[in-house]
């Protein structure tokens, strides 16, 4: 699918946090869709695709389901997620692909392979590949193979972060992936408690909204916290939450499931607690 298929409804502009800061229809899906139907190149298209903050709220809301962060990645680097056919694995392992900052911080590492059970910690995480995506960067073919060749003595696979979650899946299709969100419900689930706000990772959560919306909102009901899901059921990224605290919404305690994004709530004169840090 290409923009060429976008319909034009706009209902993207509705989540794009891009939109709500700048009212500028140029920085959002629609824009860049409209534009490439009427003719612009992808220099024309530059500050547009460079200030998308990949979140991904676009894709579920989208009702012609275009996968808008691929197409969007299309336009940054000329090819989203490079070829590279990973095998199949038929290994024992678990493996947690923790990411730099969760990687960096032993303590709160060392307490989510606990809660995980049975995970070891990969080697190589592939937080280079990540940073290459995202930034639009080239990444070579003997790189991308040689961590995909790491990983093919798993089983299991729980990614921390969002945009690498989503490229695994095309490199390993027949490999059981999710995020560490999702992996860690179970085990949290019970210590969360009114007065907390809990902050979804964006972009694991909104690739994957239809199948977990229900298991989140079961969460909310049963705990009474409140979370980053706007009326659509949504993610927003952390900057989003922040404003609202700072209009006012009154939250006890802060839980990140993206240890990265714990210090966009440093101002708050909350804890800011890691989800490994509930158990």
């Amino acid at each position: 699918m290409t923009h060429h298929d976008c319909s034009g409804c706009g209902l993207c502009l509705l989540v794009c946090p891009v939109w709500r800061e700048s009212h500028d229809v140029r920085l959002t899906p629609k824009g860049r869709a409209r534009a490439i139907q009427h003719g612009a190149t992808r220099d024309d298209l530059a500050a547009s695709v460079a200030g998308c903050t990949l979140c991904g709220a676009c894709e579920p809301a989208c009702p012609e389901e275009l996968p808008l962060v691929d197409m969007l990645l299309e336009l940054r680097s000329g090819n989203a997620f490079p070829h590279c056919a990973g095998k199949p694995s038929s290994g024992a392992k678990n493996l947690l692909l923790a990411g730099p900052a969760l990687r960096a911080d032993s303590e709160r590492c060392a307490r989510t392979l606990a809660l995980l059970d049975d995970y070891d910690l990969a080697q190589d995480d592939g937080s280079d590949i990540a940073a290459a995506l995202a930034a639009g960067m080239r990444i070579s073919g003997e790189r991308t193979e040689a961590f995909l060749a790491a990983l093919h003595g798993a089983r299991r696979l729980v990614i921390a972060d969002g945009l690498l979650l989503r490229a695994l899946r095309r490199w390993l299709p027949e490999m059981p992936i999710c995020g560490i969100g999702e992996a860690l419900l179970p085990a949290i689930a019970a210590k969360l408690r009114a007065g907390d706000l809990y902050v979804i990772a964006s972009q694991a959560f909104n690739q994957d909204q239809a199948r977990l919306i229900g298991r989140y909102d079961r969460l909310r009901a049963s705990s009474g916290c409140e979370m980053n899901l706007d009326l659509q059921r949504i993610a927003m990224p952390a900057a989003g939450q922040a404003r609202w605290i700072l209009e006012g919404r009154r939250v006890e305690r802060i839980v990140v499931e993206d240890l990265a994004e714990r210090a966009a709530f440093g101002f708050a004169g909350k804890p800011v607690l890691h989800l490994a840090e509930l158990a």
